[in-house]
């Protein structure tokens, strides 16, 4: 800690999750030569090339020749140093690391030896940020609690229909006048009429086809919460068809309603048929009226076996109806990604919004923006 203060004082920006990752490394790699250890603090605490300088000169400051000695002597015998990561929330489960208290190092009337670290946030934030195809199962667990616990808020609307209102902005003339039949005709009690304000629906449409296996079951979480939080959701999950899963996903168990969601959908992990899929959706009466006015989300990596000209069809279609249109796209996560392919290049033009859904950190700009102001004009 008294390092991580001596750098500081040079001008180096290093926080605490820094020091606490050097101290561990230190202590799992043990070095043995100072050069070793300079790498080991290098690695951990500069992330900048531009600091490289003021560290190697903080560094030789601080660890003059004896000091040196008697750091290497002590990482070469001692137990590897832990740090407690505290989970309140239970998001890392099984996985959280376990790290011995640094404050029990630290000098005696040092001002952060009696620190409580808390890692989990950063522990956290580096998972959110990993993509889905990159996580082990312990990791992927964990993700899908945390996206379990995300809010998705829909944009509110004013309805067509006027209705009765103590106050409103338009006079009632007919319920004024009917009224006015029970005071011989004198209208004393004026009646008013408003337009409802409601929340506007969403539509979350799912590829659940071979491409898209390794990011379905997320996609399929983030739709059972906010089926959960938001009042008005309808889920469908397509291949080569099109298949409801709003029904399945009603339920309180995730587990249980991903699990009968994933049973519905019997091209699960087949090929994909995007155009024949909106086409299906359009084509029914009660679906196209839970279209109009809503936000439809399509969630699919374009990689598209159909018609490119059917799928330009149908999302045409698709944009007259909805509110807005927003493409999740798993492989724009990737700084490389073009939209080449044939079926995104299709219904690019045809979109109001255009995002990746690669990790949980994407998930939540997700949610963000569903109730962001340019949605709700």
């Amino acid at each position: 800690m008294g390092f991580g203060r001596h750098l500081r004082s040079r001008g180096l920006n290093v926080g605490t999750g820094r020091i606490l990752t050097f101290v561990r490394a230190a202590g799992a790699l043990r070095p043995s030569t100072r050069r070793q250890l300079f790498l080991a603090g290098r690695t951990s605490l500069v992330s900048r090339p531009e600091d490289f300088d003021v560290y190697r000169k903080g560094f030789d400051e601080y660890f003059g020749p004896t000091l040196i000695e008697e750091t290497l002597t002590a990482l070469l015998t001692a137990p590897a140093p832990k740090v407690r990561v505290e989970d309140p929330e239970g998001i890392l489960g099984e996985e959280q690391e376990t790290v011995s208290s640094v404050g029990e190092t630290a000098e005696e009337g040092d001002d952060e030896g009696e620190i409580t670290v808390r890692m989990v946030a950063s522990a956290v934030e580096r998972l959110k940020q990993k993509s889905f195809e990159q996580l082990t199962e312990e990791e992927r667990t964990a993700c899908y609690r945390l996206i379990r616990k995300m809010r998705v808020s829909m944009p509110e609307r004013r309805s067509r229909r006027l209705r009765p209102a103590p106050k409103g902005a338009r006079f009632d003339f007919r319920r004024t006048l009917r009224s006015s039949l029970r005071t011989e005709g004198e209208p004393f009690r004026r009646a008013w009429r408003h337009r409802r304000i409601k929340p506007r629906p969403l539509v979350l449409v799912l590829d659940v086809s071979g491409s898209m296996s390794t990011y379905a079951r997320a996609l399929l979480q983030f739709a059972h919460a906010a089926m959960r939080t938001a009042p008005k959701v309808e889920v469908f999950a397509f291949g080569t068809r099109l298949t409801r899963l709003t029904r399945a996903l009603r339920g309180a168990d995730p587990d249980a309603a991903l699990l009968e969601a994933s049973a519905l959908a019997q091209d699960w992990e087949g090929g994909t048929r995007i155009g024949d899929s909106l086409a299906e959706l359009l084509k029914g009466h009660s679906q196209a009226a839970s279209l109009r006015g809503s936000i439809v989300v399509l969630c699919s990596d374009g990689l598209d076996r159909g018609d490119p000209n059917v799928l330009a069809a149908q999302m045409l279609k698709l944009t007259r109806l909805a509110h807005r249109v927003v493409w999740v796209n798993p492989l724009k996560g990737s700084s490389r990604y073009q939209p080449l392919q044939r079926g995104m290049a299709a219904a690019l033009p045809h979109l109001d919004v255009f995002v990746p859904g690669h990790n949980v950190a994407s998930l939540e700009s997700l949610a963000e923006l569903l109730d962001s102001p340019a949605f709700r004009r």
